[in-house]
């Protein structure tokens, strides 16, 4: 998991003329090449600089009209995944190191420093504070001292980061601490009940950061019960987590909520949790995507959800002859195989003749091959090599009807369905599509 740190800044005596730097080492110096720096705001994000790391090296100046805030920092691609966030404060220059096993640590800047510090503290306490229940201590003056330390924590960096940007990351994490002893199972509920606390969702520093994103992120999967063991029953309790976070966060823009749902939408999907990514879409994230006009994305989560595996394969529609056949009407099979193709595609004419000679006389597998074609000429050659293949064509190629259905980016695109037409895989190539089937059979 990504590290976010926070470079807090005051945006107060900001002078707009000054320009400040970002400079410091990446290492390994052979794995890093350019950054990107982009100034978060509420639900989204805009371009600030970019500079080339020669050597392990960088030097990236920020423009004089650079605005205090959350900038995030992107060093490799996918961009969600390979960066982390500073806060610029419009009046230091800032240097770091960062190293791909430890992230970034900081030479020069008193606010980042501070909260380094903290972070660093805080998580340590808290650490031991749980070890406590973990190694079922029994020593009620031990308890207190945990609890007298993490407060003493919390007390001092609040005053140390006085009058700083800091102070609102600081006091926004101040966690729950009981005020005698409880139970391992009244720590956890109570804590649950006083987590958001210290946060003021309201607090235009702490939405231009990822620090509300992975607060809600946090709580939504891991402010769960002690009973919650089994996959349906963290489902329900996430759930219900989910709607909690929304009266805290329903009166915020729809583009800061847009951006909260989607991340969590994501976070489900990697998780597996299908029934949380379709709660979160149906009940929040749709409408919020219309409102924002964040169609592309919309569509992209319509594809995954028709598309995931244990789906029903979305319906085909084809003539042979003077014959419509159906996808669903498909039948005598224990597994179906969807091939989409082109026949004027290399991959697609060195694949699916291999597919079909490793197929042959297999009469529990069947293969419909869909033609993404511009017109028919070409396809009827090429089909006419793959006899044991049922054969439907979508004109228009790219921008045809099943190109869109089965959000088909490339081509040869495979996908193997079971005896009810449910999605079981998505390989690769056709020598995947052999050894998936030879698993089964």
């Amino acid at each position: 998991m990504k590290k976010f740190i926070f470079f807090l800044v005051s945006i107060c005596a900001f002078n707009l003329n000054a320009q400040h730097t970002i400079s410091g080492t990446f290492t390994p110096a052979e794995d890093y090449t350019w950054l990107i720096a982009y100034r978060l705001k509420p639900g989204t994000q805009v371009y600030a600089a970019d500079t080339a790391i020669k050597n392990g090296a960088f030097t990236m100046t920020l423009p004089e009209n650079a605005e205090p805030g959350t900038y995030r920092l992107v060093y490799a691609v996918p961009q969600e995944e390979y960066n982390f966030d500073i806060i610029y404060n419009g009046k230091e220059d800032i240097i770091f190191n960062f190293n791909s096993d430890d992230g970034a640590s900081f030479k020069s800047s008193t606010e980042n420093t501070i909260l380094n510090e903290y972070e660093a503290a805080i998580a340590t306490a808290e650490q031991n504070f749980i070890s406590y229940y973990t190694n079922q201590e029994q020593d009620e003056l031990l308890y207190q001292n945990l609890i007298q330390e993490i407060l003493n924590i919390q007390e001092r960096y609040e005053e140390k980061s006085n009058g700083l940007l800091a102070y609102h990351f600081i006091k926004a994490n101040k966690p729950y601490m009981p005020t005698k002893l409880e139970s391992v199972q009244d720590y956890v509920q109570h804590k649950k009940e006083h987590y958001f606390d210290a946060i003021d969702f309201n607090n235009t520093v702490l939405q231009s950061s990822g620090f509300l994103k992975d607060k809600l992120a946090n709580f939504v999967f891991t402010a769960l019960p002690l009973t919650a063991d089994k996959v349906d029953l963290k489902e329900t309790e996430i759930n219900k987590n989910i709607v909690l976070i929304n009266s805290h966060i329903e009166q915020l823009s729809a583009s800061f909520k847009f951006h909260i749902y989607n991340d969590l939408w994501n976070y489900a999907v990697a998780y597996g949790y299908n029934s949380v990514s379709d709660f979160i879409y149906n009940t929040y994230l749709n409408e919020l995507a219309k409102e924002t006009n964040n169609i592309e994305i919309k569509n992209a989560i319509e594809a995954h959800n028709r598309l995931r595996l244990g789906e029903v394969a979305p319906e085909i529609i084809w003539k042979k002859g003077t014959e419509l056949l159906k996808l669903s009407d498909l039948n005598g099979a224990t597994n179906y195989v969807l091939v989409f193709w082109s026949s004027t595609c290399g991959h697609c004419l060195k694949e699916l003749p291999a597919l079909h000679k490793e197929l042959s006389g297999k009469n529990k597998i069947k293969v419909l091959a869909i033609g993404l074609e511009d017109d028919t000429e070409n396809w009827k050659q090429e089909s006419k090599n793959l006899t044991s293949f049922e054969h439907a064509i979508s004109l228009g190629k790219w921008d045809s009807e099943y190109a869109d259905l089965y959000d088909i980016h490339a081509t040869p695109t495979y996908f193997i369905l079971d005896n009810e037409k449910r999605i079981i895989a998505k390989p690769e190539n056709d020598k995947a599509v052999v050894e998936f089937l030879e698993k089964i059979y």
